[in-house]
């Protein structure tokens, strides 16, 4: 009796250990470090150059452009906003390109006022159809910045800046402190300035070479942890051998608000939708359709057909977002047959292999003027497109979950996966293994059950 009820005994705490193992396992998986990393992205960064290529009486002039270094990380409307604090006293005489969002107090100047006195100036791009007197290369998009690898002719922003109080020779100006980087939220740090060898330039006619006086170089990372405090899209996934369809997780990206507070969903049979969309302020969290995940952002991926020597998946792209739409999307997708990508349609495509010799990611965007633009929710709110790979015979398999993505990114950030054992399983695998946190529970249970028939 004893030796039957320490037997049961081990087993049950043997079966608890491992629940709690898996429970710290998946917990793991799902954890969003605070540092500014991404495996597949190593060095991705905006790199912010200084380049003062004029001395003033009282200053300098001086070329700041912004390089958007990242390879599927953009910046959308409404765009970028810098910002740093001066060293000494300086003040901004004037700005093309960009401008200041406050002009600070001045009232200690007569006749010329700069553009800005303030100790730390907030800078913002110029709108597009800014006067031509106002511009120069590279500004006035609006604080748009593409990815390097999407849209590498307009993955840098330019403006120019006179300034003045400062150190008219490369001795005596001090580089500004504490850069900040909004795309437009938070998200990104910004190290310190660093001097660098001065830019040279090639004229137009490149038959000369000029360079800068003085340049310095900020260098800023990302990191989707600090961006915001939940994940702003999920994944689900189906497949033709199952009819089952694994949706998000649920409250993947948060809960539905069951108080009287407003504005935490709106159904999409509501009456009220429409007059809720139109009294959306911009500045106002967004106004989600109610679903069980809450996620603006919903990828699926189901595995659609299967020949004899490839196979098919679709990939559906859903906005479940009333207040905003996104231009210039893109999806990142880790999957180890995308060494064997045969064909794409309606997609751009891009392999990204940051480790040599490992090509299982790729970078998937829409076509320009036909579906690189997802609308807000509703009938038109989703993108779709289908991928047909090659089957390898050493690794092709459609058992334990193979088939699906092992990550997905929409706009540089990790979308929620489904976990691996809730995943379409093939119809001869038998029964699905279930382990849950009631299962010791029963177990305990039955063994009591089971001991107290046999006393």
């Amino acid at each position: 009796m004893e030796t039957v009820f320490s037997a049961a005994s081990r087993s049950i705490s043997k079966l608890i250990s491992f629940t709690a193992l898996l429970l710290f396992l998946f917990s793991c998986s799902t954890f969003t470090s605070t540092e500014a990393y991404d495996a597949l992205d190593p060095t991705g960064n905006i790199t912010i150059k200084w380049d003062v290529i004029s001395w003033t009486p009282d200053g300098y002039v001086a070329v700041v452009t912004m390089y958007n270094f990242q390879q599927y990380r953009h910046i959308q409307a409404p765009g970028w906003t810098l910002g740093w604090t001066w060293a000494k006293k300086e003040v901004i005489w004037s700005m093309m390109g960009s401008q200041t969002t406050e002009q600070g107090d001045c009232s200690k100047y007569k006749g010329n006022v700069p553009h800005c006195c303030k100790k730390d100036p907030t800078v913002v791009d110029l709108l597009p159809g800014t006067p031509y007197n106002q511009q120069i290369a590279n500004c006035c998009k609006g604080g748009v910045l593409n990815s390097w690898v999407q849209d590498p002719a307009n993955a840098a922003s330019s403006f120019q800046v006179s300034v003045g109080a400062a150190g008219t020779t490369n001795k005596t100006v001090r580089v500004p402190r504490n850069f900040t980087l909004k795309a437009p939220g938070p998200g990104y740090t910004c190290g310190p300035a660093k001097i660098v060898k001065p830019t040279k330039f090639i004229t137009a006619d490149k038959r000369r070479i000029t360079q800068a006086m003085m340049t310095w170089n900020v260098t800023c990372t990302y990191s989707q942890f600090l961006a915001q405090k939940t994940p702003t899209c999920c994944v689900s996934l189906s497949s033709f051998y199952n009819n089952t369809i694994v949706n998000c997780p649920t409250c993947a990206c948060g809960c539905q608000n069951n108080s009287t507070e407003s504005g935490s969903c709106v159904s999409e049979r509501s009456s009220h939708l429409a007059s809720a969309v139109l009294g959306k302020s911009t500045n106002a969290p967004p106004l989600l359709q109610c679903t069980s995940h809450m996620c603006p952002v919903r990828i699926h991926w189901h595995v659609k057909l299967n020949y004899k020597e490839y196979w098919r998946v679709k990939i559906t792209i859903t906005n479940f977002n009333y207040a905003l739409n996104y231009s210039e999307w893109n999806l990142v997708v880790q999957h180890p047959n995308f060494d064997n990508l045969t064909q794409l349609f309606s997609f751009n495509y891009k392999p990204l292999t940051p480790y040599a010799g490992l090509n299982d990611t790729a970078m998937l965007w829409g076509l320009k003027f036909y579906n690189d633009f997802l609308n807000e929710a509703g009938p038109l709110g989703n993108v779709q497109s289908e991928l047909l790979f090659r089957k390898d015979a050493s690794t092709f398999t459609f058992e334990k979950g193979w088939a699906f993505p092992r990550r997905i990114y929409f706009n540089g950030d990790n979308c929620v996966m489904p976990p691996p054992d809730a995943y379409p399983w093939l119809p001869n695998t038998g029964l699905k293994p279930v382990i849950s946190l009631f299962q010791p529970v029963m177990m305990i249970l039955a063994s009591c059950v089971f001991l107290w028939a046999n006393m």
